[in-house]
C-alpha cells in the first residue's frame, strides 16, 4: 500500500470518530429494555415514534446494527436504512395527509446529534406551518400509540 494510501485510510472519518455506546436509548429500544411505539420493523431497521416530536407523526428510522452515526454505517445498513425511510416517509405523508415532507439526520454535537445511534428524522409538513423546535417535553404515549396506528394502516394500504 502506497503511503497516499495509508494516509487516507488513517485519516478517514470512520476511524477517527467516537466510539459507539452500546447503551443509548436506541440501543436499548433494539433490546427490548425501553418501549417503543413501532411503526415498521424488517431483518435490518426499526422505524418508531419519536417520543419527542417536532410535530404529529414524527417517526425515527433507525438500523439495528450499531452505527454511531452517517460516517459509522456500513454501506449495507445505511442502504436499508434509506430504503425504509423512504417506504415510510410515504405512509406518514399519506396517514398524515401532508403536504410535503422534511427527512433530516444529525452528527455529532457539533452537528445537533444527541442520541449518538444512527437515526433519521421524518416530519409530515403542511403549507404555511413553520418546523416546530423540539421542546424537551415528552408526548402523551396515547397520541404516539394513535400515530403510530395511523402510519401503520397507511404502510398496510400499500
Amino acid at each position: 500500500m502506497s503511503s497516499a494510501q495509508d494516509s487516507s485510510a488513517q485519516d478517514s472519518p470512520a476511524q477517527n470518530s467516537p466510539i459507539y455506546e452500546p447503551d443509548n436509548v436506541f440501543a436499548k429500544i433494539l433490546r427490548g429494555e425501553i418501549p417503543a411505539q413501532t411503526v415498521y420493523e424488517d431483518e435490518h431497521t426499526l422505524a418508531f415514534m419519536d417520543v419527542m416530536p417536532q410535530g404529529d407523526g414524527h417517526t425515527l428510522v433507525i438500523p439495528k446494527a450499531p452505527a454511531r452515526g452517517l460516517l459509522d454505517a456500513d454501506p449495507a445498513s445505511l442502504a436499508a436504512v434509506m430504503a425504509t425511510v423512504q417506504r415510510v416517509a410515504g405512509a406518514v405523508k399519506t396517514a398524515f395527509a401532508a403536504d410535503g415532507l422534511t427527512v433530516f439526520q444529525y452528527n455529532e454535537p457539533a452537528g445537533g446529534q444527541t442520541v449518538f445511534h444512527l437515526h433519521v428524522h421524518i416530519l409530515p409538513r403542511f403549507d404555511g406551518v413553520a418546523l416546530q423546535r423540539h421542546t424537551g417535553g415528552m408526548a402523551d404515549q396515547s397520541v404516539l400509540k394513535d400515530h403510530a396506528a395511523r402510519i401503520r394502516a397507511a404502510l398496510d394500504a400499500g
